[in-house]
């Protein structure tokens, strides 16, 4: 039997080759709403956080540095890319996608806490 962490173990290896390739390759799309690609980072970070944390339950400081690694490393290599650039609204998006995904874990558990103080009354 396959178990859930492996699932989640190699749907995150296809979400990270997913993603590299879509910040790599020569955007060959309209951008027509603005700063729809600051979207796209939160987006894709906040997914890689769940995943991550779904896959390999790390302590929340070693997620947030790998995943602050792998923004750094996304924006160096965008920077050798002529048909890319570094931004550094991107790497803070990505954060930002790190932190909302800690927001929601802390409201999901605390909302479960909560619950379960309720239904023993």
């Amino acid at each position: 039997m396959i178990s859930r962490r492996l699932i989640f173990k190699l749907i995150l290896a296809l979400a990270l080759i997913v993603i590299s390739y879509l910040v790599f390759s020569r955007p060959n799309y309209p951008q027509l709403i603005p700063n729809m690609d600051k979207v796209g980072h939160l987006g894709s970070f906040f997914c890689l956080s769940l995943l991550t944390y779904l896959a390999f339950r790390p302590k929340w400081y070693l997620l947030t540095t790998t995943l602050a690694i792998y923004a750094v490393f996304i924006e160096l290599v965008q920077s050798r890319l002529p048909y890319r650039s570094a931004s550094l609204a991107d790497f803070i998006a990505d954060m930002a996608g790190v932190l909302l995904f800690y927001f929601c874990l802390w409201s999901y558990l605390r909302y479960f806490k909560a619950a379960k103080l309720t239904d023993s009354s």
